[in-house]
Protein backbone atom coordinates (compact mmCIF):
# COMPACT_ATOMS: atom_id res chain seq x y z
CA UNK A 1 0.00 0.00 0.00
CA UNK A 2 2.81 2.41 0.85
CA UNK A 3 4.49 1.88 -2.53
CA UNK A 4 1.20 2.40 -4.39
CA UNK A 5 0.48 5.59 -2.48
CA UNK A 6 3.91 6.98 -3.30
CA UNK A 7 3.34 6.27 -6.96
CA UNK A 8 -0.06 7.91 -6.77
CA UNK A 9 1.40 11.02 -5.18
CA UNK A 10 3.93 11.30 -7.98
CA UNK A 11 1.34 10.86 -10.68
CA UNK A 12 -1.01 13.31 -9.01
CA UNK A 13 1.78 15.88 -9.10
CA UNK A 14 2.13 15.16 -12.78
CA UNK A 15 -1.56 15.88 -13.32
CA UNK A 16 -1.16 19.22 -11.59
CA UNK A 17 1.69 20.04 -13.99
CA UNK A 18 -0.56 19.15 -16.93
CA UNK A 19 -3.23 21.52 -15.69
CA UNK A 20 -0.73 24.30 -15.12
CA UNK A 21 0.77 23.90 -18.58
CA UNK A 22 -2.20 22.84 -20.69
CA UNK A 23 -0.31 22.74 -23.99
CA UNK A 24 -0.46 20.04 -26.64
CA UNK A 25 3.32 19.61 -26.41
CA UNK A 26 3.59 19.09 -22.65
CA UNK A 27 1.22 16.64 -21.02
CA UNK A 28 3.24 15.70 -17.96
CA UNK A 29 1.86 12.13 -18.06
CA UNK A 30 2.07 9.33 -20.56
CA UNK A 31 -1.68 8.71 -20.44
CA UNK A 32 -2.76 12.29 -21.08
CA UNK A 33 -1.78 13.23 -24.70
CA UNK A 34 -5.16 12.23 -26.13
CA UNK A 35 -6.96 14.55 -23.76
CA UNK A 36 -4.63 17.52 -23.94
CA UNK A 37 -4.43 17.37 -27.72
CA UNK A 38 -8.22 17.23 -28.13
CA UNK A 39 -8.74 20.04 -25.66
CA UNK A 40 -6.29 22.38 -27.38
CA UNK A 41 -7.35 21.48 -30.89
CA UNK A 42 -11.06 21.82 -30.19
CA UNK A 43 -11.18 24.50 -27.52
CA UNK A 44 -14.24 26.68 -28.23
CA UNK A 45 -13.86 30.34 -29.05
CA UNK A 46 -16.79 31.17 -26.78
CA UNK A 47 -18.61 29.80 -23.77
CA UNK A 48 -15.68 30.26 -21.38
CA UNK A 49 -13.79 33.29 -22.64
CA UNK A 50 -13.32 34.35 -26.25
CA UNK A 51 -9.78 33.76 -27.49
CA UNK A 52 -8.62 32.19 -24.24
CA UNK A 53 -7.57 28.85 -25.75
CA UNK A 54 -5.23 27.83 -22.93
CA UNK A 55 -7.83 28.69 -20.33
CA UNK A 56 -10.48 26.77 -22.26
CA UNK A 57 -8.19 23.77 -22.53
CA UNK A 58 -7.66 23.79 -18.77
CA UNK A 59 -11.40 23.80 -18.06
CA UNK A 60 -12.09 21.09 -20.64
CA UNK A 61 -9.27 18.89 -19.38
CA UNK A 62 -10.40 19.29 -15.79
CA UNK A 63 -13.91 18.10 -16.64
CA UNK A 64 -12.60 15.24 -18.78
CA UNK A 65 -10.36 14.10 -15.94
CA UNK A 66 -12.75 14.64 -13.06
CA UNK A 67 -15.75 12.85 -14.58
CA UNK A 68 -14.10 9.39 -14.61
CA UNK A 69 -12.53 10.19 -11.24
CA UNK A 70 -15.99 10.83 -9.77
CA UNK A 71 -17.42 7.80 -11.57
CA UNK A 72 -14.88 5.58 -9.84
CA UNK A 73 -15.71 7.10 -6.45
CA UNK A 74 -19.36 6.23 -7.09
CA UNK A 75 -18.36 2.70 -8.10
CA UNK A 76 -16.39 2.36 -4.85
CA UNK A 77 -19.39 3.70 -2.93
CA UNK A 78 -21.69 1.19 -4.62
CA UNK A 79 -19.39 -1.62 -3.53
CA UNK A 80 -19.68 -0.44 0.08
CA UNK A 81 -23.44 -0.03 -0.13
CA UNK A 82 -24.08 -3.52 -1.46
CA UNK A 83 -21.79 -5.31 1.02
CA UNK A 84 -23.56 -6.59 4.14
CA UNK A 85 -20.43 -6.20 6.29
CA UNK A 86 -20.01 -2.48 5.67
CA UNK A 87 -19.76 -0.52 8.90
CA UNK A 88 -22.36 2.20 9.58
CA UNK A 89 -19.66 4.89 9.28
CA UNK A 90 -18.49 3.65 5.88
CA UNK A 91 -22.06 3.19 4.68
CA UNK A 92 -22.89 6.76 5.64
CA UNK A 93 -19.80 8.08 3.86
CA UNK A 94 -20.51 6.03 0.74
CA UNK A 95 -24.06 7.37 0.61
CA UNK A 96 -22.81 10.94 1.06
CA UNK A 97 -20.11 10.61 -1.61
CA UNK A 98 -22.50 9.13 -4.15
CA UNK A 99 -25.12 11.80 -3.52
CA UNK A 100 -22.56 14.61 -3.90
CA UNK A 101 -20.59 13.40 -6.89
CA UNK A 102 -23.31 12.30 -9.32
CA UNK A 103 -24.71 15.86 -9.64
CA UNK A 104 -21.16 17.11 -10.22
CA UNK A 105 -20.71 14.55 -13.00
CA UNK A 106 -23.95 15.77 -14.57
CA UNK A 107 -22.78 19.37 -14.26
CA UNK A 108 -19.40 18.72 -15.91
CA UNK A 109 -20.99 16.63 -18.65
CA UNK A 110 -23.30 19.53 -19.51
CA UNK A 111 -20.29 21.88 -19.67
CA UNK A 112 -18.49 19.61 -22.10
CA UNK A 113 -21.59 19.48 -24.28
CA UNK A 114 -21.84 23.27 -24.13
CA UNK A 115 -18.18 23.61 -25.13
CA UNK A 116 -18.52 21.23 -28.05
CA UNK A 117 -16.58 18.50 -26.25
CA UNK A 118 -19.27 15.93 -25.39
CA UNK A 119 -18.13 13.34 -22.88
CA UNK A 120 -17.78 9.76 -24.06
CA UNK A 121 -17.53 7.44 -21.08
CA UNK A 122 -14.64 5.01 -20.91
CA UNK A 123 -12.00 7.29 -22.46
CA UNK A 124 -9.63 6.43 -19.62
CA UNK A 125 -10.47 2.76 -19.30
CA UNK A 126 -7.40 0.55 -18.98
CA UNK A 127 -5.03 3.46 -18.35
CA UNK A 128 -3.13 4.37 -15.20
CA UNK A 129 -4.78 7.67 -14.38
CA UNK A 130 -2.85 8.75 -11.33
CA UNK A 131 -4.65 11.38 -9.31
CA UNK A 132 -5.67 8.78 -6.73
CA UNK A 133 -7.43 6.58 -9.29
CA UNK A 134 -7.63 2.92 -8.33
CA UNK A 135 -6.21 0.21 -10.57
CA UNK A 136 -8.23 -2.81 -11.67
CA UNK A 137 -6.32 -4.81 -9.06
CA UNK A 138 -7.35 -2.33 -6.34
CA UNK A 139 -10.99 -2.59 -7.34
CA UNK A 140 -10.84 -6.39 -7.46
CA UNK A 141 -9.31 -6.45 -3.99
CA UNK A 142 -12.05 -4.17 -2.70
CA UNK A 143 -14.70 -6.44 -4.21
CA UNK A 144 -13.26 -9.54 -2.56
CA UNK A 145 -12.00 -8.50 0.87
CA UNK A 146 -14.26 -9.42 3.78
CA UNK A 147 -15.07 -8.36 7.32
CA UNK A 148 -13.37 -5.50 9.12
CA UNK A 149 -10.59 -5.56 6.52
CA UNK A 150 -13.10 -4.33 3.95
CA UNK A 151 -13.92 -1.19 5.92
CA UNK A 152 -10.25 -0.44 6.51
CA UNK A 153 -9.32 -0.93 2.86
CA UNK A 154 -12.28 1.11 1.62
CA UNK A 155 -11.33 4.03 3.86
CA UNK A 156 -7.66 3.89 2.86
CA UNK A 157 -8.46 3.77 -0.85
CA UNK A 158 -11.08 6.50 -0.67
CA UNK A 159 -8.73 8.79 1.24
CA UNK A 160 -6.17 8.32 -1.52
CA UNK A 161 -8.85 8.88 -4.15
CA UNK A 162 -10.03 12.10 -2.50
CA UNK A 163 -6.46 13.39 -2.14
CA UNK A 164 -6.03 12.95 -5.88
CA UNK A 165 -9.23 14.89 -6.58
CA UNK A 166 -8.06 17.73 -4.35
CA UNK A 167 -4.72 17.87 -6.19
CA UNK A 168 -6.57 18.07 -9.52
CA UNK A 169 -8.91 20.78 -8.24
CA UNK A 170 -6.06 22.84 -6.82
CA UNK A 171 -4.22 22.52 -10.12
CA UNK A 172 -7.05 23.91 -12.23
CA UNK A 173 -7.53 26.92 -9.97
CA UNK A 174 -4.24 28.34 -11.24
CA UNK A 175 -5.02 27.75 -14.92
CA UNK A 176 -8.64 28.75 -15.56
CA UNK A 177 -10.75 31.86 -15.15
CA UNK A 178 -14.02 30.05 -15.92
CA UNK A 179 -16.10 30.92 -12.83
CA UNK A 180 -18.12 27.71 -12.86
CA UNK A 181 -15.00 25.56 -12.91
CA UNK A 182 -13.42 27.66 -10.15
CA UNK A 183 -16.57 27.29 -8.02
CA UNK A 184 -16.69 23.53 -8.52
CA UNK A 185 -12.97 23.10 -7.84
CA UNK A 186 -13.27 25.04 -4.58
CA UNK A 187 -16.34 23.00 -3.60
CA UNK A 188 -14.48 19.75 -4.29
CA UNK A 189 -11.51 20.87 -2.20
CA UNK A 190 -13.72 21.88 0.74
CA UNK A 191 -16.08 18.91 0.75
CA UNK A 192 -13.49 16.22 0.11
CA UNK A 193 -11.05 17.63 2.68
CA UNK A 194 -13.84 17.32 5.27
CA UNK A 195 -14.57 13.76 4.16
CA UNK A 196 -10.87 12.87 4.38
CA UNK A 197 -10.85 14.10 7.98
CA UNK A 198 -13.92 12.00 8.73
CA UNK A 199 -12.37 8.93 7.12
CA UNK A 200 -9.10 9.31 8.98
CA UNK A 201 -11.04 9.55 12.23
CA UNK A 202 -12.96 6.39 11.31
CA UNK A 203 -9.70 4.58 10.63
CA UNK A 204 -8.31 5.58 14.00
CA UNK A 205 -11.38 4.32 15.80
CA UNK A 206 -11.62 1.05 13.89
Amino acid sequence: MRTKMLISAATAAGLAIVLSGCSSDSTGHSDMPMMSASANASAPSGGIADGAVTRDAAAIMFAQMMIPHHEQAIEMSDIALKYDGTSPAVRELATQIKAAQQPEIDQMTSWLEEWGMPWVGGMMEGHSMGGGMMSDADMDELENVQGAAFNTLWLELMIEHHEGAIDMAEGVLSTTEEPRVIALANAIIESQAKEIATMRSALQSS
